[in-house]
């Protein structure tokens, strides 16, 4: 066990670390880092994670203090400069004060942070975005591309909630020109740390499916400098130069324009340009459509009163020549009528002697076939008559046989033997007639009906 006076309480320690950096840091320093997050309380204090990447990934790490006042000074510097307030995922140049806390540990305090230093990181990174671009020949890539005479089907990168999307909207569906458009919105990030990868997968997203638009826009609220900062970037500017759509942004009121602005096939500074560059496209196509139409009517007019009056021309000279024919046709015809009448007139007798010739003839085969007809009709009335008598006689004595069978039927004949008929109330009695004593029987022989009183009933065995 170690003595006594070898042991230390936390505190000590603590107290020790604190008096070493007090003594070992007492001025203030400038410091390059990453805000990788803010940290904003509603105290309107800020405590933010400041780190250092090599290669994306996280070297080196500590937390920050920022107290309200610092912090409110510290953001109007960057509205003046940057035209907002400090943004997460940028690299700033930070004013700080290395405190350690006996209880919250070591900290950078941050007292002021440079808006000029961010704003040239952005500017070197867009320089070297460009630069690389332009060594793999992207630059212009995307604005090579033929632009749709009507960019009627449009695919939309925004947020749902962005401000600029709704500008958008409003602009392209409320144009006073009736054109109609179909939008199809792809929602993302536009802003901060994960813009790029949100962008850059909803354009593939859109890549599979491009048959159906017939371009791609990018349209977001109003920002500064920092919050463009994403628009710089390699990965998502390689993507939009060359993308197989022609891309048209809208991204906001910077004065300077981001890389993806200058790839783009078109930028626009608004949401609303955007709009109205689409409905200019229908302008330019239906404003010469309509004079196309105009010119096409006066041409056919005059065309057709051209061609009206050269007919008219035609239609009388034809008109003249069918007079001229109708007349020598007519003068034709009367020497013609005029010749087969005194034909007719020669030819009269001859064709008269013809047709009594041909009457007599006609007459004679009539007679003889009048003659012929007759014997016939005569002969088949004498066969008729043959037949008739033939079938009387014998349906007379098929007749005669039924009648000689049922009088063989007659039930007189049996009586006559010396049978009798006997009936209760006009029924004949067998086994289920029902005969009680007193009831009066009818029996019927050949000769008599006898009535007969019941007195006694006895069953044969």
């Amino acid at each position: 066990m170690p003595e006594e006076n070898s042991i230390f309480t936390l505190k000590q320690v603590v107290n020790s670390i604190k008096t070493t950096i007090e003594n070992r840091y007492q001025n203030t320093y400038w410091v390059k880092a990453e805000m990788h997050k803010l940290n904003n309380y509603p105290s309107g204090h800020a405590f933010p994670e400041l780190v250092q990447k090599e290669n994306d990934r996280i070297v080196a790490q500590i937390n920050g203090t920022i107290w309200n006042a610092q912090l409110t000074k510290i953001n109007q510097k960057f509205r003046e400069v940057l035209k907002e307030p400090i943004r997460e995922g940028t690299t700033l140049l930070l004013q700080v004060k290395i405190v350690y806390n006996e209880i919250y540990g070591l900290t950078l305090q941050i007292l002021d942070i440079d808006p000029n230093y961010t704003l040239g990181e952005l500017q070197k990174e867009r320089e070297a975005t460009l630069k690389r671009l332009h060594k793999e020949g992207l630059l212009n890539k995307n604005q090579l591309l033929s632009f749709p005479l009507l960019p009627k089907r449009i695919a939309i990168i925004s947020a749902d909630s962005s401000k600029g999307l709704s500008d958008f909207m409003k602009v392209l569906n409320e144009n006073p020109w009736g054109y109609q458009f179909f939008s199809m919105l792809f929602n993302a990030y536009l802003q901060g740390d994960m813009a790029v990868d949100s962008i850059i997968k909803q354009l593939n997203r859109i890549r599979k499916v491009k048959h159906h638009f017939d371009a791609v826009v990018i349209v977001r609220g109003g920002g500064g400098e920092v919050g463009m900062s994403c628009y710089n970037n390699f990965e998502l500017c390689r993507a939009i130069a060359s993308f197989d759509l022609p891309i048209l942004t809208g991204i906001g009121h910077s004065t300077n324009l981001t890389v993806a602005e200058m790839v783009a096939y078109r930028n626009a500074i608004t949401p609303t340009e955007l709009a109205d560059f689409l409905i200019q496209s229908f302008h330019d196509f239906a404003i010469p459509l309509k004079e196309a139409v105009l010119t096409t009517k006066k041409y056919c007019k005059n065309l057709l009163q051209l061609e009206n009056n050269t007919f008219n021309q035609e239609l009388r000279a034809l008109r003249s020549s069918v007079q001229l024919y109708n007349n020598k046709a007519n003068s034709q015809l009367q020497q013609i009528i005029q010749k087969l009448s005194l034909r007719a007139k020669s030819n009269i007798p001859l064709n008269i002697q013809r047709i009594n010739n041909r009457k007599d003839r006609i007459q004679q085969l009539i007679n003889l076939r009048f003659n012929i007809e007759n014997e016939r009709i005569v002969e088949s009335n004498q066969k008729a008559k043959r037949q008739i008598l033939r079938f009387t006689a014998d349906e007379m004595n098929k007749l005669n046989q039924i009648e000689k069978n049922i009088d063989l039927l007659n039930p007189i004949h049996i009586l006559k033997r010396g049978y009798s008929i006997t009936t209760l109330n006009g029924k004949i009695i067998n086994e289920n007639t029902a005969i009680a004593n007193g009831q009066i029987l009818l029996t019927t022989t050949a000769d008599f009906k006898i009535q007969s009183n019941i007195i006694q009933i006895d069953k044969n065995e």
